[in-house]
């Protein structure tokens, strides 16, 4: 029995060592040893690490809380510094690497698979759908939450601003990224942390 656990883990080893990283630009937010948050957004990822681009770079060798859009919560180390960010290499158990493996494979297939673009993220609908959508001078927009991902929101309203139109959705900056008919799609300028992302967010 020991001796088959010991196989198993040696092949899930050698896969792991398979996977090749894969391009993904996912949106997040890090948390460096000196407790802030900065946004970030990942250039390629593999279950044992990841590369992000960002501004804030902290010490190789300190410890990295990283929140990703579709993986979750992931932890690791800064390993080092390719350009315009760092590389960062996870600390996950054998299932989290399974599973991290299988979310990447989704990620590279979904063009394959056929799945509109826009469409690749976790959505909900929240409890509470009412905003306020508030313009750079000032005006006020009455809008209906449609559904929300914890990168961008669709929006019902009647009123639609300029493509690129800097809006804050509730207390939620953003931007406008599109239209559609009855609304618009708007693109936050941070992703919301994990911890809100549920039906009873307010934004």
């Amino acid at each position: 029995m020991t001796e088959l656990s010991h196989s198993e883990t040696a092949a899930r080893v050698v896969d792991q060592r398979r996977h090749q990283r894969v391009r993904a630009e996912l949106l997040g937010r890090y948390m460096l040893s000196d407790r802030r948050e900065y946004p970030c957004q990942t250039v390629d990822m593999s279950p044992g690490g990841v590369r992000v681009t960002c501004a804030v770079l902290g010490a190789v060798g300190e410890r990295v809380v990283l929140y990703l859009e579709q993986i979750g919560r992931l932890e690791g180390v800064i390993a080092r510094y390719p350009p315009h960010g760092f590389a960062m290499r996870l600390n996950a158990t054998p299932r989290k690497r399974e599973k991290i493996a299988s979310q990447l494979m989704w990620l590279a297939n979904r063009e394959n698979l056929g799945l509109p673009e826009g469409r690749t993220h976790e959505r909900l609908v929240p409890v509470n759908p009412g905003v306020q959508l508030r313009l750079d001078g000032g005006r006020m927009i009455p809008a209906r939450v449609i559904d929300i991902s914890m990168s961008g929101v669709a929006l019902a309203t009647a009123t639609t601003p300029p493509i690129g139109t800097a809006v804050m959705v509730g207390s939620t900056p953003g931007r406008v990224v599109r239209y559609f008919e009855g609304g618009i799609g708007a693109q936050f300028m941070l992703p919301i942390s994990p911890d809100r992302f549920h039906e009873g967010i307010t934004l």
